[in-house]
This record gives structure tokens, C-alpha cells and sequence, in this order.
């Protein structure tokens, strides 16, 4: 509140800021509430192209806002695994920093009170690991939205990027290939044995962090190049449906 006070004393000085009604509710001030580990770009709104990428950590967070686009373009961390919003109580997901943070960024409320048209973004893309915690983790947020945020899901707001898991070299190869899964990669290095091909060695990457940053863009960050795939209300309840969500 002190800070409050000292926000609204200078900006009211400075001819920025009409009287306080004491009556008028906090929340509905015109200061900002954006998260602090919110990543933001510079345009918002529907129309806009303004994605925001939901990633998994403040690794990942770094190395993505290094190689985005400021202009349209805004990075959210998690910190560790999301809760399940399907099993816990309305009370439990109000107060919970990730959901809360998201809340905040996209603008547009949560539960009842969620109102489309005031979202701030255009996409919101989930960029997970490609690995089993990451899958994890991206099915936990599709049980959030589904529950709090409908609409996103079936108004086709929500994107899931495909990243690499590995590359994989070999001879007579222009560049690397990419691989997605265990599944894959296994069916890759098989067929490049089968095509004769001789010196294959591949690297697995150590999350988004330890992907090259050319390489983060181009498969992951620029929309043009990357690998997504809309997510809609069947993908969220056939999330609910593997991994359990209590309904």
C-alpha cells in the first residue's frame, strides 16, 4: 500500500493521474499487474499477431527471449510442474503463482469472470521440453485451460510447438535432422542404416536451453519454420483422459 501511495502521489504530481476515488476497488486501477517474470512485447491485442510462449522454466525463458521478436512476441516461465486444476479447488488454482501469472498476462480473467475479447494475445504457444516431463507439463496446462479457460480452446487460441528432441548427423547429409520423440529417432537411425548411410552420431539436446539458438528459431520461435499444432477441446480431454484429471 505504501508503495501505492507513493506511485499515486507522484504520477498525480506530475499531472499524469486524476483524483483516487477512495471507494474504487484497488484491482480495477489503471497500474500495471503484468508478473515480473513476464517477458513482454511491445503490441497486444486481437488482430495484433501477439503470441505468448508458455515455457517451463528460467532457462528456457532466456534462451527464448533471446532470439525472439519483441514487436509481437512475449515470453511466461513456470516453475516447476504445473498443478492439476481439474483435482484441485477453485481456491487452490486462485492461488497459485503460475495460474495467477497467466491470469495477468493474457488480461482477460479466469472462471466466470473470463472475457475474450480483453486477451491480450493472439496464440498463446506452449514450448515444452521434448521429453516425458515436458509432455507432462503441457497436458497439465491443456487441463487448466480446459477447466478456467474454455473459450482459448475452442476458439483455436492455443498452439502446441513441436521441439527437437536430438539431431542427428550422418554422412551424405546436407545439415542435421531433427528428431521429435524416442519413437523417431529410432525409426531414423534405422533408416539411415538401411540407406547405407556410415558415420551417424547424433546429440540430445538438455531442454530448450541447450538447443542452439539458430537452431531454437528456426524449429521452434520463428512462426514461418516452426512445427505447431492447434490445440482444441478434444486434445485437452484426451489429455485428461491419459494422465487423469479427476472427471
Amino acid at each position: 500500500m505504501r508503495r501505492l501511495a507513493r506511485h499515486a502521489l507522484r504520477a498525480a504530481l506530475d499531472g499524469h493521474l486524476q483524483p483516487i476515488n477512495k471507494n474504487k476497488d484497488i484491482n480495477q486501477m489503471n497500474f500495471s499487474s503484468l508478473p515480473p517474470k513476464l517477458d513482454d512485447c511491445l503490441i497486444h491485442g486481437s488482430g495484433t499477431g501477439a503470441e505468448l510462449f508458455i515455457v517451463e522454466g528460467d532457462s528456457a525463458s532466456n534462451a527464448v527471449s533471446r532470439i525472439r521478436k519483441v514487436q509481437f512476441q512475449a515470453v511466461l516461465p513456470m516453475q516447476g510442474k504445473p498443478l492439476n486444476a481439474l483435482k484441485a479447488t477453485q481456491k487452490k488454482v486462485a492461488g497459485y503463482v503460475l495460474f495467477q501469472a497467466l491470469s495477468d498476462a493474457l488480461g482477460a480473467g479466469w472462471g466466470l469472470e473470463f472475457e475474450a475479447p480483453k486477451l491480450r494475445f493472439d496464440r498463446i504457444l506452449l514450448l515444452m521440453d521434448a521429453d516425458a516431463d515436458g509432455i507432462h507439463c503441457g497436458a497439465l496446462m491443456l487441463m487448466y485451460f480446459y477447466r478456467w479457460m474454455r473459450p482459448l480452446l475452442s476458439d483455436g487460441k492455443i498452439e502446441m510447438v513441436r521441439a527437437p528432441l536430438a539431431e542427428i548427423h550422418a554422412d551424405g547429409q546436407h545439415g542435421p535432422l531433427y528428431v521429435y520423440s524416442e519413437d523417431h529417432y529410432r525409426r531414423l537411425s534405422v533408416e539411415l542404416k538401411q540407406q547405407g548411410a556410415r558415420n551417424i552420431t547424433a546429440r540430445r539436446y538438455r531442454g530448450l536451453a541447450g538447443i542452439d539458438a539458430e537452431i531454437l528459431a528456426t524449429t521452434c520461435v520463428n512462426p514461418v519454420t516452426r512445427k505447431t499444432q492447434p490445440m482444441g477441446i478434444a486434445d485437452a480431454e484426451a489429455a485428461i483422459a491419459f494422465f487423469g484429471g479427476g472427471v
